[in-house]
């Protein structure tokens, strides 16, 4: 069955591991082996990219389910609070054993971060089939690729009953450069890596090339280069926009997944491509200025002004 053009008010599914972050801020430097550092501040928050691109869509008034495992150990249920306030749609959070604990350790520095995870347990969760099948269901987001690696079939049922499909490859050593990546994103709508992660998957370090050499893959592409802005690639047709201005950056955790929530809230509401960037821009720019991936709540009308200007910008400086 072909993808369906989702209903204004059709439920997003987002998928992918949901983490507890331990969130680092204020390293004057890395730790290295045999030394020890010390952090400004520390958050504890829910994390993954799942639940990050979930809780942005909802802000932004799409309704969305998260669709993840929770484990029984105390810091995930530490997270208890947290994902009941955001008021992402919980019913197809499955709660077992196996799946935690399940953190990640996020050291910020100025604007770099480094990670440390730990996953536990399948990705799968049981609640998979009646997800996939919920009559409201109308676009599933998978947040990370080792997700869509252990459920190879994923695209495929989510085609099958008639949703489109989005995907963050989101990086991962072990599988970034696996040779049947491409072949499991078949059927995938739309494509949204960063712009390391595009130049490795394309084999290019020219990121209009690699745009160019997914786009064959892909019916539209949307490649998010951080302070450079973000290209969108559909066809023969790219569209290039710049960052939009910050006063302070906080924290980049979970930007990207902010402008993946952004843009797939302009693109299911029917918005022009041009727009979509645009407001997915805006979600990110603003997910910066706060602590940890939702540590802010996006403002519709804040994201659209961004947005608004952004696109004025871009039409002065092309007539």
């Amino acid at each position: 069955m072909t993808s369906r053009p989702p209903r204004p008010d059709g439920l997003v599914l987002s998928t992918g591991r949901l983490y507890c972050d331990l969130v680092f801020r204020g390293l004057q430097a890395m730790p290295r082996l045999g030394e020890e550092r010390f952090a400004d501040d520390m958050a504890i928050v829910p994390g993954g990219g799942g639940f990050i691109t979930a809780a942005h869509l909802v802000g932004l008034g799409r309704p969305t389910a998260l669709l993840a495992r929770l484990g029984e150990d105390p810091l995930a249920q530490s997270l208890r609070p947290a994902l009941e306030a955001s008021g992402v749609d919980l019913t197809f959070l499955e709660r077992a054993i196996d799946a935690g604990p399940q953190l990640t350790v996020a050291m910020v520095q100025d604007s770099e971060r480094a990670f440390l995870s730990r996953r536990a347990g399948p990705a799968r969760p049981a609640t998979l089939p009646a997800a996939l099948g919920d009559v409201r269901a109308a676009h599933l987001h998978i947040a990370e690729f080792a997700t869509l690696a252990e459920i190879p079939h994923l695209v495929t049922d989510a085609k099958h009953h008639g949703l489109t499909v989005s995907l963050d490859p989101s990086w991962d050593d072990a599988l970034i450069r696996s040779p049947d990546l491409l072949a499991l994103c078949n059927g995938i709508d739309i494509f949204l890596p960063n712009a390391a992660e595009a130049r490795v998957i394309a084999d290019s370090d020219d990121l209009d090339t690699a745009g160019q050499r997914l786009a064959r893959h892909f019916a539209l592409v949307v490649i998010k280069d951080g302070g450079d802005g973000a290209r969108l690639f559909q066809g023969e047709d790219s569209i290039a926009l710049p960052a939009a201005p910050c006063p302070a950056v906080l924290d980049t955790t979970g930007a990207g997944d902010a402008f993946n929530a952004g843009f797939l809230a302009a693109w299911l509401a029917g918005r022009s491509p041009e727009r979509a960037i645009a407001e997915g821009i805006a979600c990110g720019s603003l997910s910066v200025q706060s602590v940890g991936g939702t540590g802010r709540k996006l403002d519709p009308r804040q994201v659209a002004g961004i947005a608004d200007q952004l696109l004025e910008t871009r039409l002065r400086r092309h007539g």
